[in-house]
């Protein structure tokens, strides 16, 4: 066991999972997604780590880093730059993978370059990674039915370092063979309350999964997070960039559809967290169990 394997079963034996910052090996939380937090683990410098507690067997985490080294490869091939990044599962009360990068200053991340730039800056920095993300579908165009990638690109999964455009979303590896997706969808479920895993899983689950597989759908998440960003004047010049980079053969996006996907993803996002913490609170003080889950803080939108 390396020392950083080694920092990181400690970390995980020692966690505290509503507070990391006052684990017995101290973290520090850089970031919020959807779904799960970022941070940094004291002993290990440059590095920040996501907590995936989703297995119940070390063979199932085996297959998920299978899976995500598969994933990270084609968005390099594709064209996509990449942090560098690791690997490591850890048994205790539950199995876990915790997937590290080399840590990004927040600076550099372009949902933060945004308050930063000019706006004439901020539209060629998100024509930029509309461009990227037009990457991720010419490979598929060139590569279905044997591989086809999916891609979250909303602004705070990029970041420029030394002027080059960095991909950073790169923990759940949602891609296709031969037509069949790769990723379990009951693991994603593991992070779920019980009580909403079988309405998530027959209304929300696949129409999820599948957005990020249409170039349309991604760039219209792209445009809709502007609203989160609190950067709602971006969007019709930014529109108009993404109508531009558009293949001809799909229908051109309207403001009304971009406002419209921000609400109501909005929407989901804010229930489902909120259903998320009633599950923390009932978990830790009613079945006196550990939960699991390291969750994001307030999230302004």
């Amino acid at each position: 066991m390396n020392r950083n394997q080694e920092t990181l079963r400690k970390f995980e034996q020692g966690l505290n999972p509503q507070a990391p910052e006052k684990s017995t090996v101290k973290a520090e939380v850089k970031g919020y997604g959807e779904i799960s937090s970022i941070f940094s683990v004291a002993g290990i410098a440059g590095w920040v780590f996501k907590r995936l507690p989703l297995f119940a067997t070390v063979a199932e985490a085996e297959k998920y880093v299978a899976n995500y080294q598969r994933y990270t490869a084609a968005l390099q091939e594709a064209g996509l730059h990449l942090p560098a990044d690791s690997t490591t599962i850890v048994e205790g009360e539950k199995v876990v993978l915790y997937i590290g990068q080399e840590e990004i200053g927040k600076e550099n991340f372009c949902h933060n370059l945004l308050h930063s730039l000019q706006a004439s800056d901020n539209i060629a920095m998100i024509s930029q990674l509309l461009t990227q993300i037009n990457k991720v579908f010419n490979y598929n165009q060139q590569h279905r039915p044997a591989v086809e990638l999916s891609i979250d690109g909303q602004v705070s999964n990029w970041a420029r370092v030394n002027r080059q455009i960095v991909f950073v979303d790169t923990s759940t590896p949602l891609f296709k063979h031969h037509g069949k997706e790769q990723l379990d969808p009951e693991l994603l479920l593991n992070s779920t309350p019980g009580i909403l895993k079988w309405i998530i899983r027959k209304f929300f689950l696949q129409e999820v999964m599948d957005r990020y597989y249409d170039q349309r759908l991604v760039y219209i998440d792209l445009l809709a997070n502007l609203h989160k960003e609190q950067k709602p004047e971006l969007i019709p010049e930014a529109l108009q960039a993404a109508n531009n980079q558009l293949p001809d053969t799909l229908e051109k996006i309207s403001r009304k559809e971009v406002d419209n996907y921000y609400k109501e993803d909005k929407f989901i996002w804010q229930l489902f967290l909120s259903f998320r913490k009633t599950d923390r609170w009932f978990t830790n003080n009613i079945l006196g169990r550990r939960y699991q889950f390291i969750l994001p803080g307030k999230i302004k939108r």
